[in-house]
């Protein structure tokens, strides 16, 4: 007599099998790109989580990715930039339905300013959407920075603040709590979005959404904000600010 079936696991909350999908038990907002909302667990961005997007230093790939999803989130709260390498085009996010009066701007340079500032805006509860330039950052730092955007959500199933961090792609190879990791890479014609960590079995085979908006024409780079490169991050306590970090209207 051939051996019965084994059955399956019981589902326990907060616990995710990688060969089966399991969406967020939070909201999610849809990416406004169909082809990827089909490959994200609950069909677009977590809310209340953190989504790191990996791309290489000089990539400018977040506004054609992000300014659908942005545009819903202002709705909830002001856009925050911590520790952008380039300052905002107003006039052209303004054309894409996104005022200058949602986006505000901390300049940071130091990685422990930029955790620090972030998980201040984060706590304080009022972002819509927060948008984290982190060239260095261990396990332990971004799993503070997701802990405070899942305390942010509002009791009761309100959407979260939108998360993303935004990292170099030489960090894939290591850990991360974030439940949601993806590789953007441009090649002119169109952005490819490789989904290499999700709630669910991983994406091998990349999906390319066509390049509606040239990404200069939405971000510029500032010459006063130089691009910090990857350093070594040491193995010691996240350390206190020597200087604090700036808010300025975009």
């Amino acid at each position: 007599m051939p051996p019965s079936p084994k059955a399956a696991p019981p589902q326990l909350p907060g616990v995710w099998r990688c060969d089966t999908w399991s969406p967020s038990p939070l909201p999610a907002c849809a990416t406004g790109h169909a082809a990827l909302d089909a490959e994200l667990p609950g069909g677009g961005w977590p809310a209340g989580e953190l989504t790191e997007l990996l791309q290489s230093p000089a990539a400018q790939h977040e506004a054609r990715l992000l300014l659908p999803a942005l545009r819903q989130a202002q709705r909830h709260g002001p856009l925050v930039l911590v520790g952008a390498p380039h300052q905002p085009h107003l006039a052209a996010l303004a054309a894409q339905g996104i005022p200058s009066t949602r986006w505000l701007r901390v300049e940071a340079e130091a990685f422990t300013e930029r955790l620090w500032a972030a998980e201040q805006v984060l706590r304080s509860g009022t972002a819509g959407a927060v948008l984290l330039w982190l060239p260095q950052a261990r396990a332990e730092h971004l799993r503070r920075l997701h802990l405070a955007a899942r305390e942010a959500t509002p009791e009761g199933g309100g959407a979260g603040p939108l998360l993303f961090a935004l990292r170099p792609e030489s960090a894939r190879q290591q850990s991360s709590p974030a439940p949601l990791r993806l590789v953007l890479q441009g090649d002119g014609t169109g952005l490819r979005v490789l989904v290499f960590k999700r709630r669910g079995p991983p994406q091998h085979t990349a999906i390319t959404l066509p390049a509606e908006l040239p990404v200069m024409a939405c971000l510029r780079r500032s010459p006063s904000v130089p691009t910090p490169a990857p350093a070594h991050v040491v193995d010691r306590p996240v350390a206190p600010l020597r200087r604090p970090a700036r808010t300025v209207p975009v």
